[in-house]
Order: C-alpha cells, then structure tokens, then sequence
C-alpha cells in the first residue's frame, strides 16, 4: 500500500478522549482581500465591512471582519485535528462572537473534546461533542463555538 497522507489526516472515534485539547497551528493572520473577497462572495454588502469611510465614525475607527468569515477560518483552522476524516458536521451551537477581529489581526484556535458517543443507528461511528476557542494575536479569545462532528471508528481489520 502506498502511504498517500490520508491514513494521517484526522484521527478515528476511539482516538479521542473527552477533555483532550487540541491546540490548532499555524495560526492565520486576515488581511483586507480575504474580508473584502468573502463579504462579496456571500452577497453580506454591509458597510460595516466594506466601507471604511463609513466606519471610520464607528466605535472601532476601522472596518470589522465579517463574522461569518472568522466562524469559516477558526472551524477550518480545526480540520486537521478534529474532522479531517469526518462524515458529517451534525451541528454548530453556541456560536459567540466576543471580541471584534480586524484586518491584519491574527488567528490562533484550540479545541477541547467536551463529550463523545457511539452512534445510535450505526456501530461504525460515534459522535463528538467539542468547543473550539479562537483568539487573536493579543491572547484576547473573540471567538466560542460548540458543534457535533460525527466521526468513523477505525476499520475491523
């Protein structure tokens, strides 16, 4: 069998334990084009990010990432450890925005195992419950969220 990387690239059911964390690297600093890129892209013309005359009177003094853009780059940050070999994301709760990100900040994320279980329906997965934290280069955490990953248990050999 040739090793192509895959067997690598997340990790099966029984790997995981509940309270493991997983500290996510590299890190990933947001520029201007991502923010910009992503808003169209989703049709989110808001001003708030991508009218920077605009927000100059605003509270921040600058253009906010979109939200749903840091909530795409912190799971993303995430697969790797988590749902490289995932069949399904099965729910994302608890999704709390708590610090702004601007351009030229800085991600960091970590993932801690919250609870896990054997599927109902088939033996051949389970289920984890995990909370992702991100935050940014300053150590201030602008990001929570909790999802349900459904993940393969490894093949009877």
């Amino acid at each position: 069998m040739i090793n192509d990387g895959r067997e690598a690239f997340g990790s099966w059911y029984e790997d995981y334990q509940v309270g493991d964390v997983y500290k996510h690297w590299p890190g990933r600093t947001v520029n201007e084009y991502d923010d910009t890129l992503f808003s169209m892209i989703t049709m989110n013309h808001a001003p708030l990010h991508i009218d920077a005359h605009y927000m100059e009177s605003s509270q921040f003094g600058q253009r906010l990432v979109n939200g749903l853009f840091v909530i795409s780059l912190i799971v993303g940050m995430t697969v790797r450890e988590i749902s490289g070999k995932a069949i399904a994301n099965l729910e994302y709760e608890s999704v709390k925005h708590l610090g702004p990100t601007f351009h030229g900040d800085t991600l960091y994320a970590e993932t801690e195992i919250l609870e896990k279980r054997e599927s109902k329906s088939k033996s051949d997965r389970g289920i984890l419950y995990v909370e992702t934290r991100g935050w940014n280069q300053d150590n201030k955490v602008i990001l929570t969220l909790r999802r349900r990953v459904m993940i393969p248990k490894k093949p009877i050999q």
